[in-house]
């Protein structure tokens, strides 16, 4: 029976034991870099507020009616001192059933003492718990229990191929020019790369902080700058729509076609597939524009997608490769297993699947243990053990 690449790097990831790292050669750790701790951001679930245990995504489905069948997503934003809001999506979760349709938003605040949030809006009523939320009012029907749930992207931890050329795997590869790696051994923000760039695939994990009360560009904000002109956004944009400033947006150019931007706090993954622009060798005018496929969190958010222009505050497009930077926004975002693959001329865009089965070890598909039996895996069919949590 052949095996999914994706199912299978989802499985790898559920086996680390961090959180889906790869595991990397054992090298001469780089000197920690000092942290200026941030009385506005939690850097890790310790350090966070009480509010951080209602933030977070809830789904559920259910049979209504004769026959037929209801599926919802609810995301709950923390904004500081006991306020919330929330988007209440039909279908399910971004990138895992929603349907592109209506977000409902709801809002509402936990009183001091209380252990029960309720959030409230056009007509919907969800009373959320750290573990689960109820749902009322959704096209008629009440009483609908969704799960808390924490998703990861299947690409997580994937191993970086033979080819690859490691930028960060937890010390000072060489390759990196202002590294600062974090007491913790995490890549802060700031760092370029010392190889300058044409064509390449490239893999990265990174994870925003929780920063209730901050709004906007304030909140987790940094960035991968391709050659120093076209910027893929990171920020904190859990819950939000998905505009041409968010997280997995070219910034300021295109939004990303969904967003799947996870909970901050949790680790996050681009799968970056860059095609640099061409320019004629005598005129200097540009003959073809830049493309770039993106993978959030497993989901092409941009899918060979032309780049009109630099973004942003990026550097004039010309037709030499320049390196890519890690952009310091002053907020405490952390990466790691960053690596990449150079890609030759007119080299095809490979598919996620693709990626993955590039860069995964052969896996015994009789390892795989089948659902862990929770109530949300039994509706939603998912297989693997622990997909749900």
């Amino acid at each position: 029976m052949p095996v999914n690449p994706i199912l299978l790097a989802t499985l790898l990831s559920l086996l680390s034991a961090d959180n889906g790292a790869a595991k990397q050669p054992t090298k001469e750790p780089a000197k920690p870099a000092a942290v200026k701790a941030s009385p506005r951001a939690a850097v890790d679930p310790a350090s966070a507020d009480g509010d951080f245990a209602f933030q977070g995504e809830y789904a559920g489905q259910f049979r209504v009616g004769r026959g037929g069948y209801l599926a919802c997503g609810l995301q709950v934003v923390a904004l500081g001192g006991g306020k919330f809001e929330g988007a209440v999506l039909r279908g399910g979760l971004p990138g895992a059933g929603w349907d592109g349709s209506q977000r409902i938003r709801v809002a509402g605040e936990l009183a001091a003492g209380e252990s029960r949030l309720t959030l409230e809006g056009e007509g919907v009523k969800a009373r959320v718990e750290p573990s689960l939320a109820e749902l009322d009012g959704l096209d008629g029907w009440n009483q609908l229990v969704l799960d808390k749930v924490q998703r990861g992207s299947p690409t997580l931890g994937l191993v970086p191929p033979a080819n690859a050329v490691r930028l960060f795997d937890g010390s000072d590869t060489g390759e990196l020019a202002n590294l600062k790696i974090a007491p913790d051994g995490l890549m802060e923000v700031g760092a370029m790369t010392k190889r300058k760039f044409s064509d390449f695939r490239m893999h990265l994990e990174f994870r925003t902080p929780y920063m209730p009360a901050a709004r906007g560009q304030g909140r987790g904000n940094s960035g991968v700058y391709i050659q120093q002109r076209y910027e893929v956004q990171i920020l904190d944009s859990f819950g939000l729509a998905g505009e041409f400033n968010e997280c997995g947006s070219l910034y300021r150019q295109t939004p990303p076609d969904v967003n799947m931007c996870l909970p901050p706090l949790v680790w996050q993954t681009y799968d970056i597939v860059f095609t640099a622009a061409r320019f004629d060798p005598e005129t200097k005018a540009k003959t073809a524009p830049a493309r770039i496929t993106v993978f959030h969190n497993g989901v092409a958010v941009h899918d060979d997608r032309a780049i009109a222009a630099k973004t942003g505050a990026g550097q004039p497009e010309g037709p030499t490769p320049n390196p890519i930077l890690f952009q310091n926004h002053s907020d405490p975002v952390r990466f790691r297993n960053v690596w990449f693959v150079e890609r030759g001329e007119g080299e095809p865009t490979p598919t996620l699947a693709e990626l993955i089965a590039a860069s995964s070890p052969a896996v015994d598909e009789s390892a795989m243990s089948e659902s862990c039996g929770c109530r949300l895996c039994g509706r939603l069919g998912w297989r693997w053990r622990r997909w749900c949590r």
